[in-house]
């Protein structure tokens, strides 16, 4: 499978890093990197080493601190997007890489975290990706990452579509496709995680117009890279596009909004030490007596301390 230009998309990095008030567009990124380190706080674990795959301006790195991670590889495909990237204050062992996220240079269990924030979407073997990473986990190693779903931007595509049916008598993929939560969990299970936490959060964010939010993309390096992107958009589209995006979408002020679904993850790599479900049958609760589960938590307690009392009285 290879639907993106990873060179293409490179470029993109490049660019983007090249302007002048590249932090401006960094917004989002940073603010998805933010709840992703909280999940990070949320794992009662201190880490040896850690990777941030894709880290980006280190919207995730920055947020981290010696208490989580004791030394940090920040890796992107860009070299001049590592340049800019932001460094945790309190982590004094930390290093950059330029990795491709499609071929992980690490060796085998050498790594204790792999985060990655808003990168993989732009893989072109995902299931790869998630295979490349379990190896260079150590034993009970976790990854927890972050990618856009498949509702991403939906009120755009679906307006570009419209205005180019309209203008042209056709339409071409300008939102590049996305990975669907159902599938996510799949992925992770096949490459060998355990304990999965998946879940979903929707960021949307107002803008004055399609123009501003098609800006904003080209300077989060986030512009389309698939091979089969079209080249050149009629300014005709562009402007029919713009007015079909509010007349269906347009918020009462004007201005039109731009959803982000983003898919949380967390696997862990298979370890003795971690917990396992208990034996089939070893229940003493049924399921038909669900509905009266406080009597038979308030029976319990009083069992145990009623043994307790007797254990007493020995």
């Amino acid at each position: 499978m290879n639907i993106f230009d990873r060179k293409a998309k490179k470029l993109h990095k490049d660019k983007a890093a090249q302007m002048k008030d590249f932090e401006t567009y960094n917004y989002l990124k940073d603010e998805v990197g933010y709840r992703l380190s909280d999940r990070v706080f949320d794992v009662n674990k201190h880490f040896k080493v850690a990777v941030d795959l894709g880290c980006g301006f280190g919207h995730v790195s920055k947020h981290l601190s010696k208490d989580a991670v004791e030394e940090l590889i920040m890796c992107d495909q860009s070299e001049m997007v590592l340049q800019k990237a932001a460094v945790p204050e309190d982590v004094t062992n930390c290093r950059k890489m330029v990795v491709d996220e499609e071929h992980l240079p690490f060796a085998d269990e050498s790594v204790d975290l792999v985060l990655s924030s808003l990168s993989l979407h732009w893989v072109n073997q995902l299931p790869s990706t998630f295979v490349q990473i379990m190896k260079c986990l150590k034993k009970d190693g976790v990854f927890i990452g972050a990618l856009f779903g498949g509702e991403t931007l939906f009120e755009l595509r679906g307006a570009l579509q419209l205005a180019e049916i309209e203008r042209e008598g056709g339409f071409a993929a300008h939102i590049s496709p996305f990975t669907e939560v159902r599938d996510i969990g799949s992925l992770l299970n096949r490459a060998g995680f355990k304990m999965l936490t998946i879940d979903t959060d929707e960021i949307c964010v107002n803008y004055p117009s399609m123009f501003e939010l098609m800006t904003d993309l080209k300077g989060m390096a986030e512009n389309n890279a698939t091979w089969i992107r079209k080249l050149h958009l009629h300014r005709d589209t562009m402007f029919a596009a713009s007015a079909i995006y509010k007349e269906l979408y347009g918020n009462a002020d004007g201005t039109i909004p731009a959803t982000f679904q983003v898919i949380y993850m967390i696997g862990w790599k298979p370890d003795p030490s971690q917990p396992k479900p208990l034996e089939r049958g070893s229940g003493n609760v049924s399921m038909k007596d669900i509905y009266r589960i406080d009597d038979i938590v308030k029976d319990q307690a009083h069992k145990l301390a009623q043994q307790a009392k007797d254990d007493d009285q020995k």
